[in-house]
């Protein structure tokens, strides 16, 4: 106990733990693996970063956000702990040099996003080195009842038995019940060993305000000068965050917009002037926040609707974390359900593309195996690539196929050192295979591509072999690798995948998921149109029963209930319109002068729904429909009245 409070004092700076810190550290170093659910702003990274330098061996961070991993690694470096990631924005020396103090044990803290282990040479690479703890950070993202689901965390459980990691940490901030004990079974983390603290904060004040969209602007500005200070201002859409700060700026308001459509630096610079104080107020989408530990953000604006009750509670806390007072406004009103329903149903798969992906898998596989490249697929079967993946892992669940390995079938390489100096620097018989390895090559001017097939033929060389090598040269820098085209290899069971039910079993699977995230929005409206506190609901809702029933700081404590308004003047569209731009549409793919993708049921009643409400998906990408005149006719209309007025037609 003493130990841990020295270290909290001599690398931290902190004279105490907050609540549930010290908890959690001390099961970790106890050899408990532990899941700590604590309100955002609450400290949960401090209890990795504790334990981790408190271990022998390597603690593995999975971060869902580069941003996130970034600020986490400005404060690690700040403390004097060793720590790095790896990810997309290294150069080639800066990967290698984290490889080599990885290997010599120099870092104790390595972050990764979860996509990382599928890289073949990520594997290999964190194979051979010894780990202490895995840590998985917004780990909601496991659960399939979870609001930020991602398919890959469903194999961590896996990589963590493969990778022998006998501890494992699970950190969020967003845990209903049900998420809760999903997340904990799927590591075997017993009751005794969830750290759940408080999820009321007294500090931050609620309001729900009904208001027209006409009239939203007006209260926005009223709002930030009634409030002095930073704040954060969320919208659904990209063009919402560039158009809403274009007017803050008009009305002499210093503001900026923020949005992942922006270039990686011009975000950065935009984060970077916000912590600073620069920029006071961020217009944003929430591309924006996650990892922001800004602790004086006097007010949180929800311009529009949040996506769902886990996005409005992960957002508003980004307030106040100072424990000073901080306002949450939400500018409510109907209009923006469709767009926030039209993300879910774009998701869902059709039963036809289902088809396609298992019948594909049928024609590919040799040898009992089945490879892919997901935005080859994605294209073919007209499914987003992240559903796809979600289908991949269905199937893996079903036993279906199970995923080998991933390769990626293009490397080339080029020499830093000369060819004959590399060969003789190693013993005989490394100068041998390596002479092999070049020797098979196809050189071109400076790049030469390992030809795994002839390395095989000639010399029974394993791939596994070859890119081993290769793998050592680039770290000691006598060659450079590059690698692209991530080809994943799965085993295929035919008696699974020939079961008569299983488009139907997984077409059910995505509607039961979409109906899920359709029911996510409805209490969300019910959320703020409640006559009960919402502080005290809010708290519920995430399994904590220690709020108090009547907060006195929120607006329905202060008697003001929300109804919320529809306040648009959009009409229906006319069956007339929606008729003549159905035959735009299929007079557009009749002309075209290869079929894009299936060539038979291509435009489904679901398809044309798509079209009408100007959603985007593989097939219209492909297919240039986003340029015809009646693309998105329908945005304003609700999906599902859409597909009402076009059942009739089809």
């Amino acid at each position: 106990m003493l130990m841990l409070q020295q270290s909290l004092k001599t690398t931290f700076g902190f004279d105490e733990f907050r609540t549930g810190q010290e908890q959690t550290i001390t099961q970790l170093l106890n050899g408990d693996s532990s899941l700590a659910i604590f309100p955002t702003g609450a400290g949960k990274s401090l209890c990795y970063q504790l334990a981790a330098i408190n271990l022998p061996h390597l603690t593995l961070v999975v971060s869902p956000l580069l941003a996130l991993m970034k600020d986490q690694l400005a404060f690690l470096h700040t403390k004097g702990i060793a720590a790095a990631s790896i990810d997309s924005t290294l150069s080639f020396e800066e990967s290698q040099q984290i490889n080599r103090d990885v290997r010599s044990g120099k870092i104790k803290i390595l972050m990764v996003s979860v996509e990382r282990f599928k890289n073949e040479r990520f594997r290999q690479f964190i194979e051979a080195i010894a780990i202490s703890m895995l840590v998985v950070d917004e780990a909601h993202c496991i659960s399939e009842w979870g609001h930020n689901f991602r398919p890959d965390y469903l194999k961590l459980p896996r990589y963590r038995q493969e990778l022998n990691i006998p501890l494992v940490l699970l950190l969020t901030a967003t845990a209903t019940k049900q998420v809760k004990q999903d997340m904990a079974n799927k590591f075997a983390i017993t009751d005794e060993h969830i750290v759940q603290t408080g999820f009321y904060r007294s500090n931050l004040d609620l309001s729900v305000l009904p208001v027209a969209e006409k009239e939203k602007n007006q209260t926005l500005v009223d709002l930030i000068r009634q409030h002095q200070g930073c704040g954060i201002i969320y919208v659904t859409l990209q063009h919402s965050a560039e158009k809403v700060a274009d007017f803050l700026q008009q009305q002499g308001i210093a503001a900026k917009a923020y949005h992942a459509g922006f270039k990686d630096d011009v975000r950065k610079q935009i984060q970077q002037d916000f912590m600073q104080g620069k920029t006071p107020i961020i217009v944003a989408t929430i591309a924006f926040g996650m990892g922001i530990d800004k602790a004086n953000i006097r007010f949180v604006i929800h311009y529009d609707l949040p996506k769902s009750i886990e996005n409005y509670s992960q957002e508003i806390g980004r307030a106040g974390r100072d424990k000073a007072n901080a306002a949450c406004f939400t500018l409510a009103n109907l209009d923006g359900i469709h767009t926030v329903e039209n993300f879910v149903y774009a998701d869902t798969p059709e039963r036809a593309s289902i088809d396609y992906v298992l019948q594909n898998i049928r024609n590919e596989m040799q040898n009992g195996e089945w490879e892919l490249q997901v935005l080859n697929l994605s294209n073919a079967s007209n499914i987003k690539q992240l559903p796809l993946k979600t289908l991949l892992v269905q199937l893996e669940l079903l036993g279906v196929i199970d995923a080998k390995f991933s390769y990626f079938a293009d490397f080339k390489f080029k020499f830093v050192t000369p060819k004959a100096q590399i060969i003789r620097a190693f013993n005989a018989e490394r100068n041998e295979f390596l002479a092999q390895v070049f020797n098979c090559a196809k050189m071109k001017k400076i790049w030469g591509e390992p030809d795994f097939d002839l390395m095989y033929a000639r010399h029974q060389a394993s791939r596994k072999r070859i890119i081993a090598a290769l793998e050592y040269l680039a770290e000691q820098q006598h060659i450079v690798l590059e690698t692209k085209k991530a080809t994943e290899v799965f085993s295929v069971n035919m008696v699974a995948l020939e079961n008569a039910n299983l488009v139907d079993m997984l077409f059910h699977y995505f509607f039961d998921k979409e109906q899920a995230e359709i029911e996510r929005i409805t209490k969300l409206v019910a959320f703020f149109q409640s006559e009960h506190c919402l502080t005290q609901q809010l708290s519920q809702y995430f399994d904590d029963q220690r709020a108090p029933k009547n907060c006195g700081h929120c607006s329905v404590c202060r008697g003001q209930v929300a109804i919320l308004p529809y306040s648009s003047n959009h009409q229906t569209v006319s069956a007339e319109t929606i008729a003549l731009a159905i035959k735009q549409l299929q007079q557009h793919f009749s002309t075209l002068k290869s079929p894009v993708g299936r060539p038979t049921d291509i435009l489904s009643t679901d398809t044309i729904c798509r079209f009408l409400s100007g959603m985007s998906v593989p097939l219209f990408t492909r297919a240039k429909v986003r340029q015809l005149s009646y693309f998105g006719v329908c945005q304003y209309m609700r999906y599902s009245e859409i597909k009402a007025q076009v059942i009739p037609l089809v």
